[in-house]
């Protein structure tokens, strides 16, 4: 008789609560197979077999708690830690052969991100049997080198700038530091509890998890190679969801020492004196506004003419200010020609700016220049998938299918909108058109959040458009410096804007700079999208004091004027 115990738990945590347990006495099982999943202090963990057999008896129920080290069953059959080797066995010999088998399944998810398993989680609860493949990491991009380590960076940025601040809040604190190691350790361990939180969600909704490299081989077939297995998926849909990787630019020394990336930023455990973000885009922007808080001499050099260049001029122009309030140097209509090392061990970065050369000497340099789709190995040219006319995506409909019915693309590869949240809807949208529910996807109200400090987020179409356009427009605006709430946080700058359609008396833009920016955008979402008026939002009851109610006062500035700000 085999015991099955528990080895280890997420995050280190010592004991957990058991979750969906997966077998049940008589089942026949094999190494690796989940037993049962344990949700710990730091996250989930799938608790393995280690051995082939028939399950003799389970001893744990689900809810109770159990430690590391506790046996939670036994089983009649062969453990593959003891198994012997046989005589004579040399080093090829005991190369195994990878498992090869076959799986059945109403939809393929490839990639694991969130698009991907949102998609398969989605369709699993409509009822159709779900197999979901990723060749890394479960939470893709966003939730390992994105937005979620991001935003804890994000987070330790603003205590440790409150800290500087202290004393306009009463409060003196002396001898306050920046502990790199502990900020990067209180990342790591937030990624693990989610990483565990999507595991156990697919485990609990019977969702086969497939790892490694996903090919279409034809409409109804997917190969995975992975590390241990092949596996041949025959399936009757297929969503494409695999996202993004950082762009390259061939620009010389950007693969030198001293240059740096959104994913390798995010492990950097020491601070340095001074640093370069090559590019004032969204992730360039959010990484600036991270080190300027952490105390970091920052330059960031800008190809457009302006940072964040999508957005409207006001909105730039706050969020610019107050960046250059926190010390961070913008050069704009600058061109980055090469990185070097100098010889006292410094970064030397050349760029062009009004037909001049300049240089800019550093540590640490962070190229921050976009994402592009990631179609590498999908096998996409042997089946025939169509790209984007720029091919730079895969051609999708407003239904997420491409140009082979049965074949759904969602999020970053599709190139349409590059957010997360956008991949998550998409997955929806598929999955529903899947079950023939004729569901269109939606880009007019997409909310858009840049995490600097103050945050910056924007929804539907932007002043500069709608004029571009001809239309006939009204702006309501109100500051934070009127807002109590605001006001009692510390944070007076920035603005909600809202912009209306004269003519069809409706409400097509927003954007918010200045404290819970991201929170706020959601509300005005909400009213964009379902085409809400401003008497709508002037007729609705704000709680008091919230930065909400600057939402109330934009509204009230698109016609009769702000209650608490007078020009």
């Amino acid at each position: 008789m085999v015991t099955i115990k528990i080895e280890k738990l997420s995050g280190h945590s010592k004991k957990g609560k058991v979750g969906k347990i997966n077998v049940k006495v008589g089942d026949s099982i094999k190494e690796g197979d989940v037993i049962l999943q344990v949700e710990g202090d730091k996250g989930n963990a799938s608790i393995k077999s280690n051995c082939c057999g028939i399950v003799k008896e389970i001893k744990v129920e689900e809810g109770i708690m159990v430690n590391v080290g506790d046996i939670i069953a036994m089983v009649e059959g062969t453990s593959m830690e003891n198994k012997e080797k046989p005589k004579g066995m040399d080093y090829f010999a005991s190369m195994l052969k990878p498992l090869k088998r076959e799986i059945e399944c109403d939809v393929t998810v490839i990639g694991g991100g969130p698009g991907g398993y949102v998609a398969a989680i989605y369709a699993a609860k409509k009822g159709l049997k779900t197999v979901i493949v990723e060749k890394d990491k479960l939470g893709g991009t966003c939730l390992n080198v994105g937005c979620i380590p991001t935003k804890a960076l994000v987070r330790s940025s603003e205590v440790y700038n409150d800290i500087k601040h202290s004393e306009e809040f009463g409060i003196s604190v002396s001898d306050s530091k920046v502990n790199m190691g502990k900020v990067i350790e209180r990342k790591n361990s937030i990624v693990d509890k989610l990483v565990g939180g999507i595991d156990f969600l697919l485990q609990k909704n019977s969702i086969e998890k497939v790892m490694g490299i996903g090919e279409i081989i034809d409409k109804n077939k997917v190969f995975v190679k992975g590390k241990r297995e092949e596996v041949t998926i025959n399936t009757k849909n297929i969503i494409i969801a695999t996202g993004s990787k950082i762009s390259k630019i061939n620009v010389e020394g950007f693969e030198g020492d001293k240059v740096l990336n959104s994913s390798t930023a995010l492990d950097m455990k020491e601070l340095p004196e001074k640093m370069v973000v090559i590019g004032g885009g969204v992730i360039g922007m959010e990484f600036a506004f991270i080190y300027a808080n952490f105390g970091v001499d920052v330059t960031v050099i800008e190809y457009m003419p302006k940072v964040l260049c999508t957005m409207d001029d006001d909105v730039i122009e706050e969020i610019a200010s107050i960046g250059k309030e926190k010390g961070i140097k913008f050069y704009t209509s600058s061109k980055v020609t090469s990185v070097k090392n100098s010889e006292d061990g410094k970064a030397i970065v050349t760029f062009e700016m009004n037909d001049n050369e300049k240089f800019v000497t550093c540590d640490k340099v962070l190229v921050a220049i976009g994402r592009e789709p990631n179609l590498e190995g999908l096998g996409i040219e042997t089946v025939g998938i169509e790209l984007n006319d720029n091919k730079r995506g895969i051609k999708v409909d407003d239904r997420m299918r491409t140009n082979i019915e049965n074949i759904y693309a969602i999020g970053d590869v599709n190139n349409k909108v590059m957010l997360a949240h956008v991949a998550s809807h998409g997955g929806m949208v598929a999955v529903d058109n899947i079950l023939g529910e004729d569901k269109q996807m939606d880009y007019s109200a997409v909310p858009g959040v840049v995490y600097t400090i103050p945050e910056v987020a924007t929804v539907g179409m932007t002043e500069r458009c709608a004029r571009e356009k001809g239309m006939n427009i009204s702006i309501g605006k109100f500051p934070f410096v009127a807002n109590g709430k605001a006001l009692t946080y510390g944070e007076e700058k920035g603005f909600v804007k809202i912009i209306k359609d004269v003519d069809s008396n409706s409400l097509i833009g927003a954007s918010v700079v200045g404290p819970h920016a991201s929170d706020l955008i959601g509300i005005l979402t909400l009213a964009i999208k379902n085409n809400l008026t401003e008497e709508e939002i002037k007729e609705t009851i704000f709680a008091h004091p919230t930065t909400g109610e600057a939402i109330h006062e934009a509204a009230l500035a698109l016609t009769g004027g702000a209650i608490h700000f007078d020009i």
